[in-house]
C-alpha cells in the first residue's frame, strides 16, 4: 500500500514511468476516477491517465441529476433504479458539499392537446410509490399529490388552463465536472494513486503468454512505458479504441447516444424546483432544472454516428427542447434565449432489442479479457461507484501472486470524498461568497477564501453574471490540475455551458491569471484564448446547422 500524494501531474508521470503500477486506469471521466479511487483505497499502486481533461466527454455533458430514473420504472429496470437510489443516499452522505437534495415537480395537464392525460394520473401515482419503495424514501421524503396553485407556486409560467393537480417528489444533483475531479484528486491525495491529464494510452506491451506487462503511453510530445499488471478501460465512448489496440481489431459494442442541454435566463422559467417536462407527441420527457440565475433543459436521446470527439448540438435539437418546455408553459421562449447548449454521448452498450436509445438499458457491463484489459462501459453517473466497484472486482481476480486476497473488498461504500469534512462547520454562519464555494469546495474553500484575503482582487467576479470568483482560476491551475484556459471556463467552473458569450469575453482575464501558475508567456495564452473562442465559434455554427440524426430516438 502506498501513502497518501499530491495532485500534481508532472510528479504522477515521473512516478508511473519509475515505479510502475499494479492498476492502470484509461479514462478520466467519472467511471475512471471511480475506478482509481475504488483500487486505491484497497492498497493496490494505481495510475490514471486521461487524454483530454478530467470528465470533458461525458461526464461533464449529463444532465447533473444524482437520481434513480423514474423512467426506468416504466421500462421494468427495478433493480437498476433501487441500486442507483442507494447509490444516491450514499453521494449525499459521502460529499454532502457536492450533492444535494432537489424536489422534482411531475406537471399533469388535461384536454385533448395536454401533454399528459389525466387519465394516467393513477398510473403515474402507482409508479411515484413504487419509486419511494424502491429506495426514494430514504432521502427523508416521499412524493406528494399537490394543488393546481401549489404547482404554480413553484412554476409560475405554467399554463393554468390546462393544469391539474400534479405530483411532487424528490431526487438530487451535482455538478458532474466537478465530481468527478473531486472523486480523481481524492484517489491522489488521500489513497497516493498517480493521476495525470493530457496523457494517452498509445500501445500496450504484452509477453510471451498474451499478458499485458506494460502501457505505452503519450504525454507532453514523448512516449514511454508504465509496468503494469492489469489496465482498466473506462474510455466510454473511446473504449472501443482502447479494446482495439488490445485485441487488434474493432469490438463495434458501444452505441453511442446523444443527448443535448440548453441553458435559458431562468426568469423564462421562473421555477424554484426542477421539473420534469413531457414532450408534446413523443413518448419522452425532458428535465428543466433551475441553477442560479439560468435553467437548463434537457435531454434528448437520440441515435449519433459522426465524430465522437465533438459532437454538435443542432438546430433541430434546440427545436426538440424549445418544444417541449413552450408545449407546458406560456413562456414562448425562442433559439434567440438560448445563452449555452451542451451535447454529451452515452456510452450504451448495443443491443439488437430495441431501435431507440431512449429504450436500452442503463445497466453496465464489465468485461475482462484474457490478456488483462477489463473494459467497463454503459451504467450512469449516479452509480459510478458500484460500477467501479464491480471492475475492481474483476481486475482483482486477475492479479498475480497474493494480492488477490489481500485486496478482495471494495472500501468505497462510507469513504467520504474530499471537501466533505469540514464542509458543515464552513456553512455555519457563512456569507454568499463562503455558501458559494463551500458548495463547489466543500471544507477546501478555506484555501481558496486565503487566497482573496492575500489578494482581495481575487475575490471580484471571473465572468460577468455568474457567481464565480477570480481566486477560482488561480486554485484550478494550482491545485486542481487545470492546464488551459478552456479546463478553467468549460470544467473547473461551468461558464462555458451557462453564458456562453460572457465566457468567451471573459477568456483573456482567465488566461492572464493562470499563465504564472502554468509559466505561460504572452503568445502560450494568446493560443489558448484564441482556442478557447474557436470552440465556442464551432458551438454557435453546430446551433444553426442541420440534424445529425433522424428524430429524437
Amino acid at each position: 500500500m502506498i501513502g497518501p500524494g499530491w495532485f500534481d501531474r508532472a510528479d504522477a508521470l515521473r512516478r508511473m514511468e519509475a515505479d510502475g503500477v499494479d492498476v492502470l486506469v484509461v479514462g478520466g471521466g467519472i467511471t475512471g476516477a471511480g475506478c482509481a479511487l475504488d483500487a486505491a483505497s484497497r492498497g493496490l499502486r494505481v495510475g490514471l491517465v486521461e487524454r483530454d481533461d478530467f470528465a470533458s466527454g461525458t461526464s461533464s455533458k449529463s444532465s447533473k441529476l444524482v437520481h434513480g430514473g423514474l423512467r426506468y420504472l416504466q421500462q421494468g429496470e427495478v433493480r437498476l433504479v433501487y441500486e442507483a437510489l442507494h447509490e444516491r443516499q450514499r453521494l449525499l452522505r459521502n460529499a454532502p458539499h457536492l450533492v444535494s437534495v432537489l424536489p422534482f415537480l411531475i406537471p399533469m395537464f388535461t384536454g385533448k392537446g395536454g401533454v399528459l392525460n389525466p387519465k394516467l394520473s393513477r398510473a403515474l401515482g402507482s409508479a411515484m410509490w413504487m419509486y419511494d419503495l424502491t429506495g426514494g424514501l430514504r432521502i427523508g421524503r416521499r412524493h406528494q399529490r399537490i394543488s393546481v396553485d401549489e404547482t404554480l407556486a413553484h412554476v409560475p409560467t405554467l399554463d393554468r388552463d390546462r393544469l391539474a393537480p400534479s405530483y411532487l417528489y424528490y431526487d438530487a444533483q451535482a455538478d458532474d465536472a466537478r465530481l468527478t475531479l473531486t472523486i480523481a484528486r481524492t484517489a491522489a491525495i488521500d489513497h497516493g494513486a498517480a493521476v495525470a491529464n493530457g496523457t494517452a494510452l498509445v500501445g500496450l506491451d504484452k509477453d510471451a503468454s498474451g499478458r499485458v506487462v506494460a502501457a505505452r503511453l503519450a504525454a507532453d510530445g514523448r512516449e514511454f512505458a508504465v509496468a503494469c499488471d492489469a489496465v482498466v478501460n473506462a474510455g466510454g465512448v473511446w473504449s472501443d479504441g482502447v479494446r482495439a489496440l488490445d485485441e487488434g481489431h474493432d469490438p463495434d459494442s458501444i452505441r453511442p447516444a446523444k443527448g443535448v442541454h440548453i441553458t435559458v435566463p431562468w426568469r423564462l422559467v421562473q421555477n424554484d424546483i426542477a421539473a420534469v417536462i413531457p414532450v408534446p407527441g413523443d413518448k419522452r420527457s425532458v428535465f428543466v432544472v433551475p441553477w442560479g440565475d439560468l435553467t437548463y433543459i434537457g435531454t434528448t436521446d437520440t441515435d449519433y454516428d459522426g465524430p465522437v470527439d465533438d459532437p454538435p448540438c443542432t438546430a433541430e435539437d434546440i427545436a426538440y427542447l424549445l418544444k417541449a418546455i413552450n408545449g407546458a408553459t406560456t413562456a414562448e421562449i425562442t433559439e434567440a434565449d438560448v445563452v449555452g447548449t451542451w451535447a454529451g454521448l452515452r456510452p450504451l452498450v448495443k443491443s439488437a432489442t430495441s431501435g431507440r436509445t431512449a429504450d436500452l438499458s442503463r445497466r453496465h457491463k464489465v468485461a475482462p479479457s484474457a490478456s488483462g484489459v477489463v473494459t467497463i462501459t454503459g451504467g450512469k453517473l449516479t452509480t459510478y461507484r458500484e460500477m467501479a466497484a464491480d471492475t475492481i472486482d474483476a481486475v482483482v481476480d486477475l492479479l498475480p501472486g497474493d494480492q488477490p486476497r489481500r485486496v478482495r473488498r471494495t472500501r468505497t461504500q462510507k469513504l467520504r470524498l474530499r471537501g466533505a469534512d469540514g464542509f458543515e462547520a464552513l456553512l455555519d454562519g457563512a456569507d454568499e461568497r463562503t455558501s458559494h464555494l463551500a458548495h463547489r469546495y466543500g471544507g477546501e474553500a478555506r484555501t481558496v477564501l486565503a487566497l482573496i484575503e492575500g489578494d482581495p482582487s481575487l475575490g471580484e467576479p471571473l465572468v460577468e453574471g455568474l457567481p464565480y470568483l477570480r481566486a477560482e482560476a488561480v486554485y484550478a491551475a494550482r491545485h486542481e490540475m487545470a492546464r488551459s484556459v478552456d479546463d478553467v471556463l468549460s470544467r473547473r467552473t461551468r461558464a462555458r455551458l451557462l453564458a456562453r458569450d460572457a465566457s468567451g469575453d471573459a477568456a483573456p482575464d482567465v488566461g492572464a491569471l493562470i499563465a504564472p501558475e502554468l509559466g505561460l508567456d504572452a503568445d502560450a495564452v494568446a493560443a489558448q484564448v484564441d482556442a478557447y473562442r474557436g470552440l465556442l465559434d464551432r458551438e454557435r455554427a453546430g446551433n444553426a446547422a442541420p440534424s445529425d440524426a433522424a428524430a429524437p430516438a
